[in-house]
């Protein structure tokens, strides 16, 4: 009786520590490999000042723009506009220099150069700039950028080393229209804007 009374009890305990199991793994969910994983050095505190950031960010992209900070902008965008493509033609570098973001400075001044090796000479009338209005604004941390559609009449010609036109026409007013990007520091005191693409179409 002894013995069967011991083997009864092994089998009864390993029922109740099967049903035991069977609770906890009802209550606490079993690890499938699917949940996602949790970054512990990346707080709680942390992760809310980089949604805070994104989201800042976004707004600021959209945002509405004040129309006489437009209208200051696009003012001073017509003139850069009219300056650089003048002084791009005339193969004046130190102009451009004071326009144009490091990058499109190298860019205007490969132009230049691969003008002059292939001795042509560039001749624009700029007649006047038809409209200009404001296509994006941007806001990221370190830097301002406006996106401006010019729509300009010009003149342009180019001319080889007999004074021959080999490109344009002289008697002809040719519309163009460009996007040109402008970009500006927020930490600097420089008030100026500068060139930083362009794309025509």
């Amino acid at each position: 009786m002894s013995g069967n009374f011991g083997y009864l009890d092994i089998i009864l305990l390993a029922m109740i520590a099967g049903f035991i199991i069977l609770r906890l793994r009802n209550i606490l969910g079993r690890k499938t490999g699917h949940q996602e994983k949790v970054f512990t050095n990346f707080s709680d505190k942390k992760f809310e000042k980089f949604k805070e950031e994104i989201n800042q960010r976004n707004k600021q992209k959209t945002e509405d723009l004040d129309p006489t900070q437009k209208k200051q902008f696009l003012k001073g965008a017509e003139v850069a506009y009219e300056t650089i493509i003048t002084a791009f033609a005339k193969g004046d570098k130190n102009s451009l220099k004071s326009l144009l973001t490091k990058g499109m400075a190298d860019n205007f001044n490969s132009a230049i150069e691969d003008r002059n090796s292939k001795k042509l000479k560039s001749e624009l009338t700029f007649v006047g700039i038809k409209s200009s209005t404001i296509e994006k604004f941007e806001k990221t941390a370190g830097a301002l950028f406006f996106t401006v559609k010019f729509v300009s009449e010009i003149i342009s010609v180019k001319k080889d080393i007999d004074n021959k036109v080999v490109e344009g026409d002289p008697d002809k007013i040719k519309t163009v229209i460009d996007h040109w990007k402008f970009t500006k520091k927020i930490s600097s005191s420089n008030p100026n804007w500068y060139l930083a693409e362009i794309k025509n179409t």
